[in-house]
C-alpha cells in the first residue's frame, strides 16, 4: 500500500474521531480542521520511511502541535492562552489514549442557532467527512457559496460560545431531535438524489446514526430513525425499473436487502419495546406496514398515522394519512381530506401526485389530468416524473369534471 493509500485510509475510518478530538481541545472548528491537513501532508512525507505503529495517534498528536504552532505564531490574548495550556495537557498522553468526542461534535454542529440547512453542510463536512465540493452538489449550490455557508456556521459557533458538548437533560430530548432531524435530512436528500450520486448521502446519514446510536445506546428514538433509513434503504434496488420510480407495493421484494429489512425490524422492536414512543419510531413502524407481506397493510398504516398525527400534526402527516386513507377504500373522504390542504400545500408536489390519483378514482378525468400535469412538472427526479407520465397515460382519454 502507497503512503497516499495507507493515509487515505486512516482518514476515511477516523477523519471525524480526530477533528472531534481536535476541536475538544482548542474549541475552534477552523483551527482543528486546518491543523489536521497540515499533519496529513506531513504523514505524506514523514510515513514514507514507514507507517506509524498507531498512525491515528500519530495524525492527532502532530495536529495538535500543528495547531499550538499557529497559535504561538498568531493573536495573544486570555483566549489562546487558555487554548496554549489546554493542547499543551494532551502532550503526554499515551498513544492509544484517543477519546470519543464525535457525540459532542455531532450536538455542536446540530445546535439550534444555526439554521437547518447549516446544520446539515456542517455535519456532513465534520463528521462524515464530505469535501466542500461533495456537499455542495448535493444541495445543487456553487462550491464557493457552500464554503461561505460553512465558515459561516463555524464563526457563529465561535461567537455565539456554543459549547462543545453532549447537552443536559432538560433539552436532551430536544436537542436528540434536532440531530436525528438532521441525520434525516441528509438521508432523504440522498433518496432524492437517486444512486447516481459520487457520494452515497443515505450510507452516510445511516453511518451517523449508528454512530449515534454506538455513543448513546438505549435511545428508543434513535433506534427508530435508524430502523427508518434501513428499511428504506432496504428497498433501494428495486426502487427503479424502465426509467421510473416503482412503489413499495408494486416493487420485486426479491431485490430487497434482506439484512437492512431484518436489521430494521429488529431495531425497531426494541425501540418499542423501550415505551417511549416518538415520531421517528411511529413513521420506521409505517416503512415496515409498506413492507408487510403479501402487500401493505393500510388500515395499520392509517392508524399509526393517527398517533403520528397527535405528535406532529403537519399538513404533510394529513397527506400521508389521506392516501392510505384512500387504500383503505374511502377515496371519498381522502379527497375532501386532501382538498382541505390545498392552501397550505399548494406548492408541495406531493400534494399535486396525490390528488391525482385520487381525483382519477372518483371519476373526475378531467381535473386528474390537470393535477398530474402539475405533479409531473415538479417532480424532484426524472424516474418519478416518468411514474407520473405512465399513471397519466393510464387515464380514460375523455371524461367531466
Amino acid at each position: 500500500m502507497t503512503t497516499q493509500a495507507a493515509l487515505e485510509a486512516v482518514l476515511r475510518q477516523d477523519r471525524g474521531r480526530l477533528l472531534a478530538a481536535l476541536i475538544a481541545r482548542c474549541r475552534d472548528f477552523s483551527l482543528a480542521e486546518e491543523a489536521l491537513q497540515e499533519a496529513a501532508l506531513s504523514a505524506l512525507t514523514l510515513w514514507q520511511r514507514g507507517t506509524p505503529a498507531n498512525p491515528t495517534a500519530w495524525l492527532l498528536r502532530v495536529a495538535s502541535r500543528k495547531a499550538i504552532d499557529r497559535l504561538r505564531h498568531g493573536q495573544r490574548g486570555a483566549l489562546v492562552r487558555e487554548t496554549l495550556e489546554r493542547l499543551s495537557q494532551f502532550e503526554g498522553d499515551a498513544p492509544e489514549d484517543i477519546p470519543d468526542d464525535r457525540l459532542r461534535l455531532i450536538f455542536t454542529c446540530c445546535h439550534p442557532a444555526l439554521e437547518p440547512k447549516s446544520q446539515v453542510a456542517l455535519t456532513l463536512r465534520t463528521v462524515c467527512g464530505l469535501t466542500t465540493a461533495d456537499i455542495a452538489r448535493a444541495f445543487l449550490d456553487a462550491e464557493p457559496t457552500m464554503g461561505q455557508r460553512l465558515s459561516r456556521a463555524k464563526a457563529k459557533i465561535a461567537k455565539a460560545g456554543i459549547p462543545f458538548a453532549v447537552p443536559g437533560p432538560e433539552v436532551w430530548a430536544d436537542r436528540l431531535d434536532a440531530v436525528l432531524t438532521t441525520a434525516y435530512l441528509i438521508f432523504t436528500t440522498g433518496y432524492s438524489a437517486g444512486p447516481d450520486e459520487p457520494r452515497d448521502l443515505c450510507a452516510e446519514a445511516i453511518f451517523l446514526t449508528r454512530l449515534v446510536n454506538h455513543l448513546r445506546p438505549a435511545e428508543a428514538e434513535v433506534e427508530g430513525a435508524l430502523a427508518l433509513m434501513l428499511l428504506t434503504h432496504a428497498r433501494r434496488a428495486a426502487r427503479h425499473g424502465a426509467g421510473a420510480t416503482i412503489p413499495p407495493a408494486a416493487q420485486d421484494r426479491s431485490l430487497w436487502d434482506a439484512r437492512h429489512v431484518e436489521e430494521g425490524r429488529a431495531l425497531l422492536q426494541s425501540a418499542f419495546a423501550r415505551r417511549r414512543p416518538g415520531p421517528f419510531q411511529i413513521k420506521a413502524a409505517i416503512a415496515d406496514c409498506h413492507m408487510a407481506d403479501p402487500g401493505p397493510d393500510w388500515p395499520q398504516i392509517t392508524a399509526l398515522y393517527d398517533v403520528l398525527w397527535r405528535m406532529e400534526p403537519t399538513p404533510v402527516v394529513a397527506l400521508n394519512r389521506a392516501v392510505a386513507l384512500a387504500e383503505t377504500g374511502d377515496a371519498a373522504a381522502a379527497l375532501a381530506l386532501v382538498d382541505s390542504l390545498s392552501g397550505v400545500l399548494a406548492d408541495y408536489q406531493p400534494f399535486h401526485a396525490a390528488r391525482a390519483a385520487l381525483l382519477a378514482r372518483m371519476g373526475r378525468l378531467a381535473e386528474s389530468h390537470a393535477a398530474y400535469d402539475l405533479a409531473i412538472r415538479d417532480a424532484a427526479t426524472a424516474q418519478d416524473a416518468a411514474f407520473l407520465i405512465l399513471a397519466r397515460q393510464k387515464l380514460p382519454s375523455g371524461g367531466q369534471s
